[in-house]
């Protein structure tokens, strides 16, 4: 007996049918990956299995069972459970609070136990590699930390369905490996699991089956043992990744400029920021890609944040296209030509309940306006040609930022960058959280920017996306220089050896 079924289900929104007739089933003590583009329907699909949305077609299966969840709290209510990419607890609540929020156990005086919330709270997330003192407020531990309280509160209500939508996204390697045993648990005790995540390698460790949607379809379904890793990839993508390279390669003109004869566009020297970054030094020439690398922590955002103004230096310069930065804020870095992409494009780049066209020209209202009066016509032309250019696939430009698919939202950030005519371009994990096919499209576009001429810094924690996207890579340890990769050096093992090195190596 299968213990979730979605049958013919279909979604209509005004413009766009977000899925249709898709088909998925899950069996108990199954993990079962749901992959796809971004914009493919995954997060539709998991709305509606949730009770965010209801179907406009087909029906749901719980149990062996019709189902018909009306609100979230019905489909929880149920034994169904969802984690999402961003942790959505309280985060001025303590670690406690939040685990048993709405549950919390009570004396005989019916008023909340706290020491015994407490003390189960410990013993719970002992189990899952989490030791903080549960009176802490949640807000003050790393995000991994939160996704695992959050992964603990999912699986305490009593859940038969657990669903994880990128959960490894903000996890160490040893959280993950944590997260992984979790899992096998659920596994053993019954409790299906739909696993969605961009990353192969995970899918593949710890995944039974897998059900591919494209374009709100479904592509396919079946057991993830016997599917090749290229042909899931192209049943993603209805296409094979050289073709997506290609044209992504297209939506940009020019040829690259050679690197070693032109002047720096970006020079940085000796940048300290009290116990964060220590003598920070390095250059950027147009048309030059230059990956920042090393673990978490290592003082990449950091750096990409002190260039753009928005980090605080003790002593250090910065360059740019031969002028000096002087005492650097986001808006003088922007007016001298330095866009910055940051990590955290929800919490610090898009506007969610802004159009597309509103977040694109925030940046360029000075430019495009007279008198005080902003030129619509402008703000058109500009929006117009950024959302071809970078293929943004929205249903118009009004269309809400916060509607998109995350490939698009990074789109929508990268246009509005562009739009203000930069210099350099500060990328920093411009490919987090987005699907296979939309990092490939980004990829390509960082390619043909440097291509146009800019310099790019980009900071990834991917070690095979960072060889493969720069040409030089300067590795970072604890906030120092440890060494520079250059021509033959950029290969994953040279980048693994020089995180690991003692000293800095000379180039």
């Amino acid at each position: 007996m299968a213990l979730l079924e979605v049958v013919d289900v279909s979604k209509i929104f005004p413009g766009v049918r977000a899925l249709d007739s898709v088909s998925f089933t899950l069996q108990p003590g199954e993990v079962h990956a749901l992959v796809g583009e971004n914009g493919a329907g995954k997060s539709t699909l998991i709305k509606v299995l949730t009770g965010v949305y209801q179907p406009d077609g087909g029906e749901l299966r719980y149990q062996d069972s019709p189902a018909q969840f009306g609100t979230p709290m019905d489909a929880q209510r149920a034994g169904i459970s969802t984690i999402y990419q961003e942790v959505n607890l309280v985060p001025l609540m303590s670690v406690a609070q939040n685990l048993f929020l709405g549950r919390e156990p009570r004396n005989k005086l019916g008023l909340i136990d706290r020491g015994r919330m407490e003390r189960e709270a410990r013993e719970v997330l002992a189990g899952y590699g989490v030791t903080t003192d549960v009176r802490r407020q949640l807000g003050t531990l790393a995000l991994g930390a939160q996704q695992m309280v959050a992964l603990a509160r999912a699986v305490m209500i009593d859940a038969k369905v657990v669903i994880m939508d990128e959960p490894t996204s903000s996890l160490e390697p040893r959280e993950v490996q944590t997260l992984f045993g979790v899992i096998r648990d659920l596994h053993v005790r019954g409790i299906g699991i739909i696993y969605v995540s961009h990353r192969l390698d995970e899918l593949y460790e710890i995944c039974d089956a897998v059900t591919i949607l494209r374009d709100g379809r479904l592509v396919h379904t079946g057991k993830l043992a016997g599917l090749e890793r290229i042909k899931l990839v192209s049943l993603m993508l209805g296409r094979d990744m050289a073709e997506v390279r290609r044209e992504g390669a297209t939506a940009f003109s020019g040829a690259a400029t050679g690197h070693d004869e032109d002047p720096p566009v970006l020079r940085v020297r000796g940048l300290n920021s009290r116990h964060k970054l220590h003598d920070i030094s390095f250059d950027v020439r147009p048309g030059e890609v230059v990956g920042l690398g090393g673990l978490l922590g290592a003082g990449r955002s950091e750096t990409v944040k002190a260039i753009g103004g928005a980090y605080h230096l003790d002593s250090g310069q910065i360059e740019v296209d031969g002028k000096e930065l002087k005492k650097p804020t986001p808006v003088r870095a922007v007016q001298a030509g330095v866009a910055v992409q940051p990590e955290d494009r929800k919490a610090e780049g898009i506007v969610p309940g802004l159009s597309v066209r509103e977040n694109i020209a925030l940046a360029i209202l000075p430019r495009v306006s007279r008198g005080g009066f902003v030129s619509d016509a402008k703000i058109d032309a500009i929006v117009d040609m950024y959302m071809k250019r970078l293929r943004i696939k929205a249903s118009s430009p009004d269309q809400a930022v916060g509607d998109l698919s995350g490939g698009n939202q990074q789109k929508v950030l990268l246009a509005r960058l562009l739009a203000t005519d930069p210099k350099v371009l500060l990328l920093d994990e411009p490919t987090r959280g987005i699907d296979v096919g939309a990092k490939a499209e980004v990829q390509s576009l960082i390619d043909g920017l440097a291509a146009e001429g800019l310099g790019v810094v980009l900071v990834s924690s991917d070690a095979e996306e960072l060889v493969e996207g720069s040409d030089r890579v300067v590795v970072l340890r604890d906030g120092v220089v440890v060494g520079t990769l250059t021509g033959a050096e950029v290969t994953t093992e040279d980048l693994m050896s020089t995180i690991a090195t003692e000293a800095p190596r000379e180039h």
